[in-house]
């Protein structure tokens, strides 16, 4: 058994794609994960597994396809790629303010970025860095008010999953 992260993207947000945690702990524990734990109804998911990260993803993405009508992308981490990011985080001080601070999670670690788009669409007071497999982006004003954030799909060429550093300080503890 390998402890693993599930970060689900566009789940039980602004009333649509709603999935309830309960049971996505069960779907998890049917296809052999044990010590299942969830954080918040965003889809962040702690649990050990045998499945390979692939299988994981594509069965898990499969059975809610299945049962809901819709088809979530599943980027699976490691707890050692977690802590890398997390340690990477090129503004240690501003983790005292942890709603600001975001991070995209590549599902290809290869991805390319597209720089001149993601520098065309960073509002003034915003801080982005690029340090693959993630970017960082420091938004002050908020998330919803960043167009970077809004086009982030865009910006890099392969799906982008993002949480904020408190959710993932706490997925860090669960892990």
């Amino acid at each position: 058994m390998e402890r693993r992260i599930l970060l689900l993207r566009g789940i039980n947000v602004g009333g649509r794609h709603l999935l309830p945690m309960a049971r996505l702990r069960q779907m998890l524990t049917d296809l052999g994960c044990t010590a299942v734990k969830t954080y918040i109804q965003s889809g962040n998911v702690v649990m050990d597994s045998t499945l390979t990260d692939h299988q994981l993803a594509s069965s898990l993405t499969d059975t809610i396809g299945r049962e809901f009508g819709f088809w979530p992308p599943v980027l699976t981490l490691s707890r050692a790629r977690l802590q890398r990011v997390m340690a990477q985080n090129p503004w240690p001080e501003m983790v005292t303010e942890p709603a600001k601070l975001h991070v995209w999670f590549f599902s290809d670690p290869a991805a390319k970025v597209d720089a001149a788009l993601l520098e065309s669409l960073l509002a003034a007071d915003e801080k982005v860095e690029v340090r693959p497999p993630a970017i960082y982006l420091w938004a002050p004003s908020g998330i919803g008010r960043s167009k970077l954030a809004a086009r982030m799909d865009e910006v890099v060429d392969c799906p982008v999953t993002a949480r904020n550093w408190r959710t993932l300080s706490k997925i860090t503890e669960l892990a």
